[in-house]
């Protein structure tokens, strides 16, 4: 029903409703999802890289040990590693590596490395040593190695002295290849 004309009540201007009854304003759009495709790139990249770490740690290792591990393949091969070690970096350890398991008679091979740190100390030189040709010859118990070692002592890059000397050394196949038992002046 309308109002009569001239009541004040036509004059009092239309009320709005609360703002509460009013509706909700629009939301605004959802922020877009971050793209499942640009964590599956980074994940593949992660994996490969973790798989490149881990080979090339293990063809590290393999490397390593191929080149750390001593060379017993043949009798010669075993001697010439045998006598550089003991003779020329004189590394007990290293050389011990070439060596049978058990006693083994290498006193004379100990007696002339003494004999040359003995001259090195008492003269005041630095002995060399050096070998030939190594011929290996087949024996019962394995191979005996025999070759010319030569001995040389220099002072101030001077040669002082000389020598020769054949030696045989005894040499069996012993769980990881060939190893130097005994080693002898021959003749």
């Amino acid at each position: 029903m309308q109002p009569p004309a001239g009541s004040q009540v036509s004059r009092v201007p239309a009320q709005r409703p609360p703002s509460d009854h009013l509706a909700p304003p629009s939301p605004a759009p959802a922020p877009e999802r971050p793209r499942r495709r640009l964590r599956t790139v980074l994940t593949v990249v992660t994996s490969v890289v973790v798989a490149l770490c881990l080979g090339g740690v293990a063809a590290g290792y393999v490397l390593y040990n191929r080149a750390a591990a001593p060379d017993r393949s043949a009798p010669d091969v075993v001697v010439d590693n045998y006598l550089r070690a003991f003779l020329v970096d004189r590394n007990d350890t290293r050389a011990n590596l070439f060596t049978c398991e058990g006693n083994g008679d290498r006193a004379a091979v100990s007696g002339l490395r003494s004999e040359i740190e003995q001259r090195e100390a008492n003269f005041d030189v630095v002995v060399k040593v050096s070998w030939g040709p190594l011929t290996r010859t087949e024996t019962s118990e394995g191979e005996s190695v025999a070759t010319t070692l030569t001995i040389s002592g220099s002072a101030n890059g001077q040669p002082r002295s000389s020598r020769r000397e054949d030696w045989v050394f005894d040499v069996v196949e012993q769980n990881e290849g060939w190893r130097v038992c005994s080693g002898r002046k021959a003749g």
